[in-house]
């Protein structure tokens, strides 16, 4: 029999914190996800909310972190002030030091991509992290890089989004040798900007 996943979660993350993120993972529960819980965050805020979800908190054990980043940090102020205390940064390295399979937060999104990079590092000649998202299509899901934590990117980093995607749609959506595509404005190879033709 499988065993469960286990999600170390950033309980304080997001605007409004444990209130929305326990019950969340209460209802990721109740949707049939088969997965224990690391809770890191405010012991006594975490404890008041997962009295209300029975279920979770038998699948659960809350670890006091002293500080939450807050939505407005700059990344870099966080990763100095939240480094090994944060609520965000305890979950990430549960994560490294194989307690959990996987980090969830709802947090600041720069913060979390700058602790992930410093905690976590990158695979070998990729240079940069990215968010992914997996969307529907006709034929399934499909993964989609980068949905938000590069501006502008060259070339060469459009090439490592590719690699990371056809990595996730091997390992997430079990797609032997998955087709990667670039998002344009035109299907025609003169349309969009260079870095783009150039990737291409």
């Amino acid at each position: 029999m499988p065993q469960p996943i286990r999600i170390a979660l950033d309980a304080m993350g997001g605007d409004i914190g444990p209130e929305v993120t326990i019950a969340g993972a209460a209802l990721a529960l109740k949707r049939g996800l088969d997965a224990d819980f690391l809770l890191y965050g405010d012991e006594t805020a975490v404890r008041a909310q997962l009295a209300k979800f029975p279920q979770l908190a038998a699948r659960s054990r809350v670890i006091h972190a002293a500080v939450a980043v807050r939505m407005d940090d700059k990344p870099s102020v966080a990763l100095r002030q939240g480094r090994r205390v944060s609520s965000m940064w305890m979950a990430i390295e549960a994560v490294k030091r194989g307690e959990a399979q996987a980090a969830v937060s709802a947090g600041n999104t720069g913060a979390l991509m700058a602790m992930a990079k410093v905690c976590l590092k990158t695979i070998a000649k990729i240079d940069r992290p990215a968010l992914a998202c997996q969307w529907p299509t006709l034929r399934g899901k499909s993964i989609v890089l980068d949905v938000g934590a590069t501006i502008g990117a060259d070339a060469r980093h459009l090439v490592d989004l590719a690699i990371m995607g056809a990595a996730m749609a091997r390992i997430i959506l079990k797609v032997e040798t998955p087709s990667v595509g670039l998002l344009n404005v035109g299907e025609e190879e003169i349309k969009g900007v260079e870095q783009v033709k150039e990737a291409s």
